[in-house]
């Protein structure tokens, strides 16, 4: 209860700030800073550093991420995420950006004054100043890793002063570095309200950008620091941890805050399917569903249980609780539960609204998101909740820690023991050491292990920008450079077991869109608009 009537707080001082200061906040880097009438006290520091966090991460950016990589669909292009996917980026259109300095001109003006306020306990002070330079280190991190170079702007007054060129990648991360080994200290261990900063998040901060970059020993350091908290550990419900019961879960290190009727959380609405209201705006792929093992951990490839007619039977656990897929069991909002299809143009000789290829709001690839959708009752309303999207959990320490070991020094215990457990919590086979017994072959494990255990909170692209084949060539080369397919068939309604009622045609696929990708697109075009503003940008190559 103390941390939702705090959350209350921080949202009732956001309609204030809005009404008081936001105005200014917008306009800052136009106008004169003028802060005089803000920064008086303790207190105003603290409704400052609300200002701070407000939109510093938001929940929609997460859930739609993962459509522009190969597991995921935006069906609408003024969503701005489907130019991601399909590649047709450009300076004009640069659809979702992260190229965006407002919160760090936010941090920046806070940090500048707030060592004019007194504070009556300093570790309290030290505290909140770490909390704001991990919000601004973690921004930088963000554009620099989708940019590769962004202007370091550690404070100005004027617009004049903000027409900056870049600083290179390499500058960039030596500055986030710094400011995260000066700041991580300070934070406290346990977060004064969900939400907020602490000692993890600084260093889940440092793992992510470290892991992104190559830098694999400071990712494992980071990693392990995190785990030698002994504060958090993976839920023991799968399923539970993306509904409201799982909100307060010790795997969450940080989560982005929505609170039904106050400040609720409404892209959820656009990810459920037409029957249910929805827009099926964002969707998962057949390309995640062909990554999950089967139940006896042997890939659909090499596997003699799997039959391609049947391909949602005797997989990992994980697949259900990730994906809608159909022949499941489905129960939306005040109804009874019905057989999900999305395979049959026509049920009992009615048009079915879920069929892909019929209504605009059906889901294109006939499936749907289970994490965050799955119970539907447990919303009043799926356009105003309170679902609160993770940004770092306990399992993607975990994942990181196999990672970067295996890249330092190869398999180990180590390594195995963690993947062990994730797999654990599902009741998967533990890891075959012969199988992958390898740097090469273990690699191949982490990679798709990281992949279904993450699937729709927001890293895909990321990884398979980062990640490599054998000849060098980003992954993204690969599997952003073809078309999107859907699986076609039919449901059985006379099949008992669900995961056999989607009896699906082998081969025969429909397609959904062209896809490309070519090398530049590893970072993304700065908008048109922010060069306009600043001519001493220089576009990325191939803009």
């Amino acid at each position: 209860m103390k941390h939702l009537l705090s959350y209350i707080l921080i949202s009732s001082t956001i309609v204030v700030s809005t009404t008081s200061c936001s105005d200014f906040l917008d306009t800052a880097p136009y106008d004169a800073l003028s802060p005089a009438t803000t920064w008086n006290s303790e207190t105003d520091a603290r409704s400052f550093a609300v200002g701070c966090y407000n939109k510093w991460l938001d929940g929609y950016t997460i859930l739609y991420q993962d459509c522009a990589s190969d597991i995921g669909y935006n069906n609408f292009p003024w969503e701005k995420w489907t130019v991601h996917g399909n590649g047709k980026l450009s300076a004009s259109n640069t659809g979702a950006s992260f190229y965006d300095f407002t919160t760090i001109r936010r941090c920046n003006d806070f940090l500048e004054n707030i060592e004019n306020i007194s504070f009556t306990d300093e570790a309290e002070k030290k505290d909140l100043i770490s909390q704001i330079r991990a919000i601004r280190a973690y921004k930088y991190f963000e554009m620099n890793f989708w940019y590769g170079g962004v202007p370091i702007i550690a404070s100005y007054t004027t617009a004049e002063e903000a027409k900056v060129p870049r600083n290179t990648e390499e500058e960039v991360k030596k500055y986030i570095y710094d400011e995260l080994d000066a700041l991580i200290p300070d934070l406290k261990e346990t977060p004064s309200e969900s939400g907020r900063v602490a000692k993890a998040t600084g260093l889940a901060i440092k793992m992510r950008s470290a892991l992104y970059w190559g830098d694999y020993q400071r990712a494992k350091d980071a990693a392990q620091a995190i785990i030698d908290m002994k504060k958090y550990d993976l839920h023991p419900n799968y399923a539970e941890l993306f509904t409201l019961k799982g909100k307060s879960s010790n795997e969450i290190i940080l989560s982005v805050q929505y609170l039904e009727n106050l400040q609720g959380l409404g892209v959820i609405g656009q990810m459920y399917n037409n029957v249910d209201g929805g827009w099926s705006s964002i969707v998962p792929t057949q390309n995640l569903v062909d990554m999950y093992e089967m139940k006896d951990g042997s890939t659909k490839e090499e596997s003699d249980i799997y039959d391609p007619k049947y391909p949602f039977k005797d997989r990992d656990p994980r697949m259900e609780m990730t994906i809608l897929f159909p022949g499941q069991m489905w129960q939306a909002q005040g109804k009874d539960a019905v057989v999900l299809n999305t395979l049959d143009k026509e049920i009992n000789g009615i048009s079915n609204d879920n069929y892909p290829e019929g209504l605009d709001n059906a889901s294109k690839t006939a499936l749907s998101w289970s994490k965050y959708l799955a119970p539907m009752d447990q919303y009043s309303n799926i356009w105003d909740t309170g679902a609160c999207p993770i940004v770092f959990r306990y399992a993607e320490v975990l994942l990181s820690f196999a990672e970067a070991e295996n890249e330092l020094n190869g398999p180990s215990d180590d390594v195995y023991k963690v993947l062990d457990k994730i797999r654990a919590r599902v009741s998967m086979p533990t890891v075959n050491r012969t199988k992958y017994g390898t740097k090469e072959t273990l690699r191949e494990l982490i990679r798709r292990e990281r992949t279904i255990e993450l699937a729709g909170e927001g890293l895909r692209k990321a990884d398979i920008l980062r990640w490599k084949d054998s000849s060098g060539k980003m992954l993204a080369e690969n599997l952003l450079n073809s078309n999107l397919y859907r699986i076609t068939g039919t449901i059985n309604y006379n099949e008992a077991d669900p995961y056999k009622r989607a009896v699906i045609e082998p081969g025969v696929l429909s397609l959904i869109e062209t896809r490309k990708f070519a090398p530049y697109n590893r970072y993304l075009p700065i908008p048109q608009s922010s060069i306009d503003k600043n001519p001493n940008l220089k576009q990325n190559p191939g803009y």
